[in-house]
């Protein structure tokens, strides 16, 4: 009863269940004459010229810039939908050399199926505790699926690291998260970041002596407060398009100290402590 009194319910509804009106990030790379020279050609085939990835930032955007307009539908009645599959080799070779042999262009491929359309919509560098090159992503998508003549828009999320290879950064790994658009609504405190917090750190951790006002930012949330250990904290949220927050990184310092990123697991290193 404590955690589902946290939300207001006459407000957090609406929030969940309205889509995004972001623009598009990932506009790199519009005409069709761009992807004339990669026609019918295998990924074993393509060679990314340099520029493409010079930084971390470079090479993200231009994958999502590539892949706007990929399709992998299985035939749609309107006929051919942006550049077809013309761009899925090109954006393979974004992908480092370790990834390449663990995720092969045949999976890589089939990842996409029902998507006929793809926005970047929020991109974000973020902390990584091991001092990789770590980005937060958010894309929208055009779904269709065979049997269905409506199309749907879809809603994912998850993380991008990167490496520095000889010929440029390379993406290393990546996640992709389906955003839930029913849970949030009825299940609110845990999509909620101050009532969240107020509910693991404060109630399962006893760590809280005492909240500060939440810093919002766009979508970006920093939540402060005092740790009963006498340490201050920052816990740092994003908001996805289904209204959800979700936690990004944390930070800890005592005094006059500098802020270091920690990694506290409340379901791991509280829940069990007190056996709920």
């Amino acid at each position: 009863m404590f955690q589902r009194n946290l939300i207001d319910k006459t407000t957090y509804h609406q929030k969940y269940f309205r889509p995004s009106c972001l623009p598009a990030l990932n506009l790199r790379f519009k005409t069709s004459a761009f992807f004339q020279p990669y026609y019918e050609k295998k990924h074993d085939q393509i060679h990314l010229p340099i520029e493409w990835t010079k930084t971390p930032e470079d090479t993200v955007l231009n994958y999502f810039s590539i892949l706007r307009e990929a399709e992998n539908m299985a035939g749609r009645s309107c006929g051919t939908v942006g550049h077809a599959r013309i761009p899925f080799p090109l954006a393979y070779n974004f992908l480092s050399e370790e990834y390449q042999r663990k995720l092969s262009y045949e999976a890589f491929f089939h990842s996409f199926a029902g998507v006929g359309h793809t926005s970047l919509i929020k991109l974000c560098r973020v902390p990584d505790i091991k001092h990789g090159i770590r980005f937060f992503y958010e894309i929208e998508t055009i779904e269709g699926f065979e049997g269905k003549r409506a199309e749907y828009f879809g809603y994912y999320y998850g993380y991008i690291q990167l490496v520095h290879e000889k010929e440029g950064y390379r993406i290393s790994d990546m996640s992709k998260i389906e955003e839930d658009f029913l849970c949030a609504p009825y299940h609110g405190w845990s999509h909620d970041a101050d009532s969240a917090v107020e509910v693991k750190y404060g109630n399962w951790c006893k760590l809280i002596q005492k909240r500060y006002p939440t810093v919002t930012n766009g979508y970006v949330k920093n939540i402060y407060f005092r740790g009963t250990d006498g340490a201050d904290y920052c816990l740092i949220f994003f908001t996805l398009t289904n209204g959800t927050d979700v936690e990004i990184a944390q930070f800890r310092k005592v005094g006059n100290e500098r802020w270091k990123q920690i990694n506290i697991k409340p379901e791991e290193d509280c829940l069990k402590e007190t056996g709920n």
